[in-house]
């Protein structure tokens, strides 16, 4: 693989254009893509005409440029996050249609929760999760739920890291947090009250695959102080079981006795 004078690769300097666009970048000029991902003005010229002429990269009418169709197609193909999307988006429209307020679906990826769908409301609540954004796996109640669920050495991993305090409810402190987590793992949910955004609370349940370890989480984001959990819990735990098994996990009920031989 070709390096550049600074020896970076290709495909690193590839990952830094498509990095370069977010929901506030999402077209930009060529200029502008140069600034922002420190390349050389002649570098980022010539690599954003090649990816012009695979189409993962479009121009608009005015010169800027944007994600191609194409590069979303191929990403799509054979992704293991699409079958997971699928399998969660009927029961996800059935918790929001009830809670009213916004479902999200988040996977662990590295030290951060990836949202990969989110169905939003007209609601006022402050929602900071967007579908391709990321947030710190300590400060949510998605990513709480997966850290409870993750092997001990990646617990231990993040728990020795120094974590962010976003609010005077966020977790940092490696034992507080290592009984917090106990505390999601026995009784299956995480309900956390402005660790990140103080206006809501969110409460998230763990989704399993065909080997029984958590996958992803389902949460909602609601009021502060509004949460009713006694009523939002078990319709997320529903919806929960019922994504499990379409992704071919075959666990017991909790808490249910079977009546029928």
């Amino acid at each position: 693989m070709a390096n550049s004078g600074s020896g970076e690769s290709i495909i690193a300097r590839f990952v830094k254009i498509v990095s370069a666009f977010d929901d506030r970048h999402s077209s930009m000029s060529v200029a502008e893509l140069g600034r922002r991902t420190g390349l050389p003005v002649t570098t980022t010229y010539r690599l954003v005409n090649e990816l012009l002429l695979e189409r993962l990269l479009d121009r608009e009418p005015g010169g800027d440029v944007q994600i191609g169709t194409r590069m979303w197609e191929l990403a799509s193909r054979g992704s293991k996050m699409v079958s997971l999307r699928e399998a969660a988006l009927p029961f996800m429209e059935d918790v929001q249609a009830v809670v009213q307020h916004a479902t999200t679906l988040g996977i662990l990826d590295s030290d951060e929760v990836l949202y990969i769908e989110r169905i939003g409301s007209r609601s006022t609540v402050v929602d900071i999760s967007k579908i391709a954004g990321r947030l710190p796996v300590h400060a949510t109640s998605s990513g709480l739920v997966l850290l409870a669920h993750s092997p001990s050495w990646y617990q231990e991993s993040i728990m020795g890291r120094s974590l962010t305090r976003f609010t005077e409810n966020t977790l940092t402190d490696p034992a507080m947090l290592r009984r917090h987590l106990a505390e999601i793992r026995q009784r299956g949910f995480a309900a956390v009250p402005g660790v990140i955004v103080p206006e809501t609370t969110g409460i998230a349940v763990p989704i399993f695959g065909p080997d029984s370890t958590a996958v992803a989480a389902l949460s909602v984001i609601v009021p502060l102080n509004e949460e009713n959990t006694g009523a939002r819990v078990p319709l997320l735990m529903t919806a929960s079981r019922g994504i499990s098994r379409a992704l071919g996990w075959s666990g017991e009920l909790k808490g249910a006795l079977r009546q029928s031989n």
